[in-house]
Order: C-alpha cells, then sequence, then structure tokens
C-alpha cells in the first residue's frame, strides 16, 4: 500500500480518538490532517503505519486540548462538545466501548480529566491499545500509564449514572418525546421527563442562549411547548437524528439552514438532560448556519397563537 493508501485507511480511526480526546470536530479533522503532514514528510516508513499515526494523532490531540482547555475556562455559558452526526470508525468487537465514549455525558465527563489521563484512557478504555503502544504514544512508561488508567476510571466512575437506557428504550422514549414537542403538549412532556430534568443551552456567547440552565420537569416542558410550536410558524423545522449516538434532532430554518442540535439523556426510563448547541462555530462542520439572531428577532414579531 502507497502512504495515502496506508493514511486514508486509518483515517477513520485517527479521526475518532482526535475527537474523543478533545470534543471537537474542527479540532480533530485539523490534528488529523497535522498527522498525514508528518507521515507525509518523514523520510522512512515506520513498521506499523497505525502505531505511528496513532501515537502521532494523539500527540497533537494532547498539545491542542492543553491551549483549548484556556479557552473553554473563558468561554460564555455552559460549553458542550461539537455534535457529532456519525462516528467514522466501527470495530463490532468494541461496539459498546465505542457508542458509551462518544455521548455528550461521557465527553463531559472527560473533561474532569487531565489532557494525559484523557488520551491514555481513550486509548485503553475506548480501543483497546496495549500499554506498550500506549507508552509509546504518549512518551511515558508502562507502569505510569497504568496509573494514569487507574485514575481516570475512577473520576469517570465517580460520574457515570447507575441506570443507563438501552437503545430501543432510548428510541421509543425519543419518538414519544418529539412527538409531544410537535404538538405543543405540556402534559406529555411533563410525563416523559425526570422530575430533575434540566434543559441546558451552549450559545457560547455568538446566539442567543438561555440565562440559566431551566430545571424541573414542568418548567422544561412549559418552556418547549411554548417556543417550538412558535418556531415551526416562522417556518423552522427540525428532523430526527442520532447524535453523539444519543436520540436528537437538527433543527434548520426556512433555507436549510442548520439552527441548533438537541439531544436527550436518557436515564431510568426518563430524559433527564436536555442539551441544546447553538454556538454557530460549533454547527459549520454540518453545512451553512442559520443566524439565531434574526430568528429569535422574527419569532418576537410573529403574535402567540390565539393573540
Amino acid at each position: 500500500m502507497s502512504k495515502v493508501e496506508e493514511f486514508e485507511a486509518l483515517r477513520p480511526l485517527l479521526f475518532s480518538i482526535a475527537y474523543r480526546i478533545l470534543g471537537s470536530v474542527a479540532e480533530a479533522e485539523d490534528a488529523v490532517q497535522e498527522a498525514w503532514l508528518r507521515y507525509d514528510g518523514s523520510s522512512t516508513r515506520p513498521a506499523s503505519a497505525k502505531a505511528y499515526l496513532s501515537a502521532t494523532v494523539t500527540r497533537i490531540s494532547i498539545d491542542v486540548l492543553r491551549s483549548a482547555r484556556v479557552r473553554r475556562e473563558e468561554y460564555t455559558g455552559p460549553w458542550f462538545p461539537e455534535p457529532l452526526l456519525s462516528d467514522p470508525y466501527e470495530d463490532p468487537a468494541r461496539a459498546v466501548e465505542l457508542a458509551d465514549s462518544v455521548s455528550m455525558a461521557a465527553l463531559l465527563l472527560l473533561e474532569r480529566l487531565s489532557p494525559l489521563e484523557r488520551a491514555v484512557f481513550v486509548l485503553r478504555e475506548v480501543f483497546g491499545f496495549g500499554f506498550d503502544e500506549i507508552a509509546a504514544a504518549v512518551d511515558r512508561s508502562e507502569p505510569a500509564c497504568r496509573q494514569l488508567v487507574v485514575r481516570a476510571r475512577r473520576h469517570m466512575a465517580a460520574g457515570r449514572p447507575r441506570f443507563a437506557a438501552d437503545r430501543q428504550e432510548r428510541q421509543e422514549l425519543a419518538s414519544r418525546f418529539f412527538e409531544a414537542l410537535e404538538d405543543g403538549d405540556v402534559g406529555a412532556l411533563r410525563n416523559l421527563l425526570a422530575a430533575d430534568a434540566q434543559l441546558v443551552g451552549d450559545g457560547g456567547g455568538k446566539a442567543p442562549q438561555l440565562a440559566r440552565a431551566v430545571v424541573g420537569a414542568e418548567n422544561v416542558a412549559r418552556l418547549l411547548a411554548s417556543v417550538v410550536p412558535r418556531l415551526a410558524r416562522v417556518e423552522v423545522s427540525f428532523e430526527r437524528h442520532e447524535i453523539n449516538g444519543q436520540p436528537g434532532a437538527v433543527y434548520r430554518d426556512r433555507d436549510g439552514r442548520v439552527l441548533q442540535t438537541l439531544v436527550l439523556d436518557v436515564l431510568d426510563g426518563r430524559i433527564q438532560t436536555i442539551r441544546a448547541v447553538l454556538n454557530p462555530d460549533k454547527l459549520a462542520h454540518m453545512g451553512p448556519v442559520a443566524d439565531a439572531w434574526e430568528i429569535t428577532r422574527e419569532l418576537k414579531r410573529t403574535p402567540r397563537q390565539g393573540s
């Protein structure tokens, strides 16, 4: 195989590693491209292209994450990962780990880890790399990498919910949720939400967003039931779509431009958290982005139904 063929065969894996370390589609794509430039510029062929490129993209991602941490600390409002519509890497032997690790809830838990812990955890727990490969990738000894994994597991376990929903339960609950959302049915929405359900938005100061999280089934249901039908009146529509391996939806304006994504976190038979991403910088990889400010102004000019 040529270098290009080797690289293209490994691109899905490299992106998936970088995305889980960085939580950003754009930064992950940049890291993969930088790994290619280094591979293409090398005068020697490594014994294993997979080992070389995985180590390279991991080191690049660690460096990027260290600088990104500063930006995230200064971020306006809640920070969420960039929505991922589909993970390009598949491995039937590790399907459960791959699906679990890409959810928004899991990626937000990974934010608790140091960049080095995060990289080592991703390589070991998600992709099943050997400690010898991990040690070479992060330039640490194998015993040190084992300790990093132990610490990362402890941090991750402390934040995981006790009762996770299976895929079929999530999808059935999501279907009922989006039907109730279209109808503006407060009662039906309330019955699908956990008592302490939260609605949280990430606008990053670049799109309209909630001043704070909306908490409680009644409050969340009433807000959604009042806003979503009004969006339809200004020709904003949504299409259901799995996002980060979870049930969700992509909202678009009348011209098909992306307005926001919505992701449902299901726990113990109820919807626990609804996360909306409106920051246009985080939606650009999905296509042209709508002007959320203009849509907000149009909503204000649109009389409420019955008035």
